[in-house]
């Protein structure tokens, strides 16, 4: 049986690349239901990621055009904005809300094109699959990451039958955007971590695939 976890567990957001972690981010259950699955990533939160990715060292090859595996990854600290992850099982992208965690301003809604999330001894697993769309809190929209997106797929790691299912959530992205509908609606606006919250590190074996 597949674990649920309670609101405040620490979890680990892990992407997983041909059977390596290629990122990994710490982060606080805000609710765990088989419909849909809320996560706050929050600043001093402890992540990894590729080794020079954060310094734009990789010139935006990212993984795609990476042969050598385990991957060489580093760790850093979340810092500045103030997350919450919306993920829906099956969905072919999560939504987030973006938040300037001082002044408690709320920047964008962000659609992180990705692929299943599948649950792991950790937390959740997935693969980022690099598109991304940004809505600012009028509504108005672009799409961001085209670059790399088409870079995934010309080194043959995106897979054909992602584009197509990417194409559909795109899709089905703007349709909800047109009548705002959930989780486009504001509904988590107002949300706020809980004050004895404190800035998580990555749990126990999170490195374990």
């Amino acid at each position: 049986m597949q674990k649920i976890w309670k609101p405040g567990d620490i979890v680990v957001t892990r992407g997983i690349f041909k059977g390596y972690i290629c990122h990994a981010q710490t982060v606080i259950v805000v609710k765990d239901t088989p419909q849909e699955i809320v996560l706050a990533l929050l600043p001093g939160a402890e992540c990894v990621d590729l080794e020079g990715y954060l310094e734009g060292k990789q010139n935006s090859k990212r993984r795609w055009d990476f042969k050598d595996k385990p991957f060489k990854l580093e760790k850093y600290i979340w810092h500045t904005n103030r997350l919450l992850l919306l993920i829906e099982p099956q969905k072919y992208y999560s939504t987030i809300y973006f938040w300037q965690d001082d002044s408690n301003e709320f920047l964008c809604y962000y659609i992180n094109f990705q692929s299943p999330f599948q649950r792991s001894h950790s937390g959740f697993d997935t693969l980022d699959l690099e598109l991304d769309i940004i809505i600012k809190p009028d509504y108005s929209w672009k799409i961001k990451d085209l670059d790399d997106y088409q870079k995934g797929i010309e080194c043959d790691t995106i897979l054909p039958e992602w584009t197509q299912e990417i194409e559909g959530a795109k899709n089905e992205v703007i349709e909800r955007l047109a009548v705002k509908q959930y989780p486009l609606d504001n509904s988590w606006l107002n949300w706020r971590p809980d004050p004895n919250w404190s800035a998580p590190k990555l749990p126990k074996d999170w490195d374990k695939v």
